[in-house]
């Protein structure tokens, strides 16, 4: 049997919280490692608004799967290469924005699952495995159990077609994209707001119903972030390295300044 953890997926899987940490300044590959200590499950690593490019993501996937921490790439479009390159590179799960219904998100399955599931194309050994060489048939199922799908929720479109885009097999987990949400909705910046409150709630029916889970992005505050999370939100991006830089730079100016 192959043995293959994705550290992330094993805590959705047992109803805890999956924190993750959205990567946008970072290109070096001991980010893994320091968010791993830091106390996150996953990495954000956002090639939608990020010029990062592949070779230095799949760096810090393979990096990152050693330290225990879950490698997730944000695509940024629905062509199939988006995400099979970097998962054959190392990635454990693909995050695809602007899902708005189910034919896209069965897209996105074909693209990412190995057939039966799918039609990813089958290539050598992979990082996820060690590049070890496993029968053909172990491998497929293996790595489509512990590869992260999750389709996010953009548009007022979307909400209204989240039974569909849950129902698909194959996607493993619906996340809002709040900010992008509150734009489309017209309310931009109020994460609270009644309309945003029962997107969510149906978004969360539609993960009840279908055996998906549940994620939330775009909203940092704690107050919030527990709102969301008290209804029953799991898969959770926290927070972003350029957020932490800019928080920890502003408080240590302001305590230096001080002193005089």
């Amino acid at each position: 049997m192959i043995d293959l953890k994705n550290h992330a997926f094993d805590r959705l899987r047992a109803g805890d919280l999956a924190l993750g940490v959205g990567l946008r300044q970072a290109r070096t590959v001991d980010i893994g490692k320091a968010m791993k200590s830091a106390g996150f499950d996953w990495l954000f690593i956002d090639m939608e608004h990020n010029s990062m490019d592949v070779d230095m993501a799949v760096q810090i996937c393979v990096a990152a799967q050693d330290a225990g921490i879950t490698p997730i790439v944000r695509v940024p479009g629905f062509q199939h290469f988006h995400a099979t390159r970097v998962l054959d590179g190392g990635a454990q799960g693909i995050v695809v924005p602007h899902v708005d219904d189910a034919a896209t998100a069965a897209q996105m399955v074909s693209n990412v699952r190995y057939p039966p599931l799918g039609h990813r194309s089958v290539t050598g050994a992979l990082p996820q495995l060690d590049f070890q060489t496993h029968p053909v048939a172990e491998t497929a199922e293996t790595v489509n159990r512990e590869t992260l799908l999750v389709v996010m929720l953009e548009t007022p479109t979307a909400i209204a077609n989240a039974h569909e885009i849950a129902a698909v097999p194959g996607v493993d987990a619906l996340l809002i994209g709040t900010s992008d949400l509150t734009m489309e909705m017209g309310i931009p910046g109020q994460p609270e707001h009644p309309d945003v409150i029962k997107a969510y709630e149906t978004m969360l029916d539609a993960c009840r119903t279908h055996g998906k889970h549940p994620g939330m992005g775009g909203i940092y505050d704690p107050k919030i972030i527990r709102r969301y999370v008290s209804m029953g939100v799991r898969m959770v991006l926290a927070g972003s390295d350029m957020a932490f830089l800019m928080a920890g730079a502003r408080s240590r100016a302001a305590e230096v300044r001080a002193l005089l």
